[in-house]
């Protein structure tokens, strides 16, 4: 049976969620699922704007062949080769023979690649700044590419001033009915799941992402629809604003972040401590994460939002504890920016987890990683307290 979602006039979205998946690109914890967005206007000339997962690929055949209610689908449109979003392009083929591709150059190559040869004489090549009219609705393509894959293009309906962002403005999380941002709470409800959607599937893209948005700030735009998550029809300065800090590496909010490893407690025990001395000094909302109980993703995004990071490690097989070796790597290879970061290590002998952990900290562009570290030997001892407020006085200083 047909589930889709009429957003303007001849516009639909036809895609579906999957509540079923637990780790997106089979790695990213997803509690709330995915939604798998694609697009139909019917004009003239039909468009689908790409196409969905293979695991919702019946509700996306039935919605599109009941909007077409025996027509035929001239175009599909295709702004990013991933395969949660292009997997049913041949069987699109197979179902409309006569369907005109419409993507750039390296789009048809990925095509290619995943579909094996076809028949090119009903791929449509377009470039930065061609148009598409299929009657009501003129398409005007813009060249995103590695944001974040390197074929990704965003197509923009000048009728309806629509932007169809393939992967941009997108996030994590079913949709439950209400597929516009304004139909929820959506800064309060979502907001960390775009961001963690963003920091972990483009964040390391942010030039390309900040190119994107100033090809974007020429267009006159109403909507937004994005392949994963909500669209945004109103006061989307808010998301574009948040796009705008995250490309930038800039902190959301002057806050502390700390994230520690811990075997038997002991290094916990340092972090409790001074998570309490921080809020005693006026500091708010501090967020404390154990990187062994707590996926990498989630303190990942926490550090794009935070402008003050601890990382706390024992130290394990004569380097840093395994999980917050992970953590540390992710953060690098997203190439997180221009943060204040303090270091705390602890080894019953050989202590090498802080020089470790300073030495992938220090490489990271705009990083300022204090001087003064703790160090401890298996436990905190009575003497480092006064260490410990001094840092936690510095931080506080810092945040006010």
């Amino acid at each position: 049976m047909y589930s889709y979602r009429k957003i303007k006039d001849d516009i639909y979205m036809i895609g579906a969620s999957d509540r079923r998946l637990a780790l997106f690109e089979n790695v990213y914890p997803i509690k709330d699922g995915v939604s798998y967005n694609s697009y139909f206007v019917d004009d003239e000339k039909t468009v689908v704007l790409d196409t969905v997962d293979k695991s919702v690929s019946g509700v996306f055949f039935e919605n599109i062949k009941h909007l077409l209610n025996g027509r035929s689908l001239d175009y599909l449109i295709v702004n990013h080769m991933e395969p949660d979003h292009c997997a049913m392009i041949a069987d699109t083929i197979l179902r409309y023979p006569d369907v005109k591709i419409v993507g750039n150059a390296k789009t048809f190559t990925m095509i290619e690649n995943f579909f094996g040869k076809m028949d090119r004489d009903n791929f449509v090549t377009v470039s930065e700044g061609d148009e598409l009219c299929t009657g009501k609705h003129t398409f005007t393509f813009v060249m995103a590419p590695m944001v974040h894959w390197p074929e990704v293009m965003v197509s923009y309906d000048k009728t309806e001033k629509i932007l169809f962002s393939a992967d941009a403005f997108g996030s994590f999380g079913a949709l439950d009915g209400n597929i516009f941002a304004d139909e929820i709470d959506y800064d309060k409800s979502k907001i960390d799941e775009a961001r963690r959607y963003y920091t972990n599937i483009v964040g390391k893209y942010g030039a390309q992402v900040q190119a994107v948005l100033k090809k974007a700030s020429t267009l006159e735009i109403d909507m937004i629809c994005p392949l994963h998550g909500h669209i945004f029809r109103k006061d989307f300065g808010f998301i574009l604003e948040k796009y705008d800090l995250w490309s930038r590496y800039e902190a959301e909010e002057k806050a502390v972040v700390i994230a520690y490893a811990s075997i038997y407690g002991n290094t916990e025990n340092a972090v409790s401590v001074l998570a309490n001395m921080l809020a005693d000094k006026g500091v708010k909302n501090i967020r404390v994460y154990d990187v062994s109980v707590t996926d990498p993703s989630f303190i990942l995004s926490e550090c794009f939002r935070a402008s003050h990071l601890v990382f706390a490690s024992s130290t394990y097989n004569g380097g840093i504890f395994p999980k917050m070796e992970t953590l540390l790597l992710e953060i690098k290879a997203h190439a997180l920016q221009n943060r204040k970061a303090y270091i705390l290590d602890n080894g019953s002998w050989g202590a090498v987890a802080g020089r470790k952990m300073d030495e992938i900290l220090s490489s990271l562009k705009g990083f300022e990683v204090d001087e003064e570290k703790i160090s401890m030997k298996s436990s905190l001892k009575e003497e480092q307290l006064e260490n410990l407020d001094r840092l936690a006085e510095k931080i506080s200083f810092e945040l006010r």
